[in-house]
């Protein structure tokens, strides 16, 4: 992907389709007075967004910042406010470019205006985090703490760069103080997802039901996320019915919202919809000239389906053949990023190797992994990590990676609690390793807390997961 230059920014940003996420605050004009409903438990209660709104938004606020700085060109805190905007559309877009821009603009910002310029700190915190790179996202963000001990987006990225990284008491910590000293939409949900990672399932779903009392009409990107992240801790424990409508409702409030499409599309395929999920991961494709971050996990999703369908009925050539070409053209397009090591694509690169099943891949998806562990050591790193320690027969490695996995969650063997909150896929990967290393007792049990915790995680969800393969048969 060739990064957008200074001199084309006007032309690239008619370019780039938004396709409906927004992450922070969003000013929408003259919809924020409008009310509507529909049935559901946590219905939004302002007016839902389209994409012509959203792309209209980012593109005023973005235009009314660059002509600020054509006005005056030294003025640090205008080139702070425009980087915010970028990285507003960097997450509205999943196209790294934006990045890009949101960086520089950040970092001529505190050339002019190098003191007391905690929103260029910011944003160039939550850009290192974005790239994965945690621990430079934890010193700017303790810079910006020394100088303002409550600046609530420095915490906010202590609480999710402590998550990535496995620290799970320290993040939980900071978000309780947050919560304690400011409870909003925002402060609720990090605290939720403190309470997930370590297995609280009641404690996170109290905290997303407690986020949504705060909804505020400008921040429509938040109240979507948080209804995504609700269904999706409802799928993790078998109750679909709940989270396909907390999806639903997402993509009521944002039509193209990339995080529900993919959740709602892995929910249908789990129950054999695949040509509702195909449907689904269509839209999340908003540019062929930019491919964005959402694009590969939405190949890799038909590609799924197109595998699963094979399975479900009579298998033929055809559609084996389609499936191995989807994750062949998903696998091209992870390669083209020039910032692999960033944004996730090395752990999904490593997952797409492990999926396909082709043994020459192993090798490379182990190397994938051990590079991702040293920086980030959250339970799905870690499961992923174990997954091809296991297809390198490094089982006793594997062993230590999935109990890390269970242990950061509070449910390792020594913990007090049933691990029985666990998430399914990571039980029944430690189910897998305890069998190959002859437990079959304690790899049983393993299986038992799976099923507990997710009685719905059928093979289709196994095969997703890599605990089953493709060239198994179903029993």
């Amino acid at each position: 992907m060739n990064p957008l230059h200074v001199h084309r920014w006007p032309r690239q940003l008619k370019l780039l389709s938004l396709g409906g996420l927004m992450i922070g605050s969003l000013v929408t004009g003259r919809l924020l007075h409008s009310r509507v409903s529909w049935a559901s438990p946590y219905p939004y209660p302002f007016q839902a967004a389209t994409a012509d709104s959203v792309t209209e938004s980012l593109n005023r606020e973005i235009t009314f910042y660059q002509e600020r700085i054509q006005q005056n060109p030294t003025d640090g805190s205008d080139r702070a406010a425009l980087a915010q905007t970028y990285l507003k559309m960097g997450r509205a877009t999943g196209n790294s470019n934006w990045y890009l821009l949101a960086e520089q603009s950040a970092r001529q910002s505190l050339e002019y205006l190098p003191f007391h310029n905690s929103t260029a700190l910011i944003s160039l915190a939550q850009l290192t985090e974005a790239k994965h790179d945690f621990s430079q996202a934890i010193e700017l963000a303790q810079q910006i703490l020394d100088e303002d001990a409550t600046n609530e987006a420095a915490q906010t990225i202590l609480v999710t760069s402590y998550l990535a990284t496995g620290n799970v008491e320290d993040a939980h910590q900071i978000a309780n103080q947050l919560v304690q000293a400011l409870p909003t939409l925002g402060t609720f949900t990090l605290r939720a997802l403190t309470h997930e990672a370590q297995c609280m399932t009641e404690a996170a779903l109290s905290d997303f039901q407690a986020a949504l009392t705060l909804e505020e009409p400008q921040a429509m990107g938040s109240s979507a996320r948080v209804r995504t992240l609700m269904g999706r801790l409802y799928a993790q424990h078998g109750q679909l019915d709940q989270a396909k409508q907390l999806y639903q409702d997402a993509l009521r409030i944002l039509p193209r919202y990339p995080l529900a499409l993919v959740q709602l599309a892995q929910l249908e395929t789990q129950q054999g919809h695949y040509r509702k999920a195909k449907h689904l991961y269509s839209k999340v494709f908003t540019s062929t000239d930019y491919p964005t971050v959402f694009d590969h996990v939405a190949l890799q999703g038909v590609a799924h389906a197109a595998a699963l369908r094979s399975i479900d009925g009579a298998s033929t050539a055809k559609q084996r053949a389609t499936a191995e070409s989807l994750w062949n053209t998903a696998e091209e397009q992870f390669r083209q990023h020039d910032d692999l090591d960033s944004f996730g694509h090395r752990r999904e690169l490593a997952r797409l190797l492990l999926t396909r099943g082709n043994p020459d891949d192993v090798a490379e998806a182990l190397t994938l992994m051990q590079q991702e562990a040293t920086i980030r050591r959250d339970p799905e790193t870690l499961n992923v990590l174990a997954w091809a320690l296991l297809q390198q027969d490094q089982v006793e490695a594997a062993q230590a990676a999935i109990q890390e996995a269970m242990e950061s969650q509070g449910n390792g063997p020594t913990s007090q609690n049933s691990p029985k909150a666990c998430r399914a896929e990571t039980l029944y990967r430690a189910a897998q390793i305890e069998e190959a290393l002859g437990n079959n007792v304690q790899a049983e049990q393993y299986r038992q807390h799976a099923e507990a915790a997710n009685p719905t995680f059928n093979d289709r969800a196994k095969r997703m997961a890599g605990i089953l393969s493709y060239s198994e048969r179903d029993e």
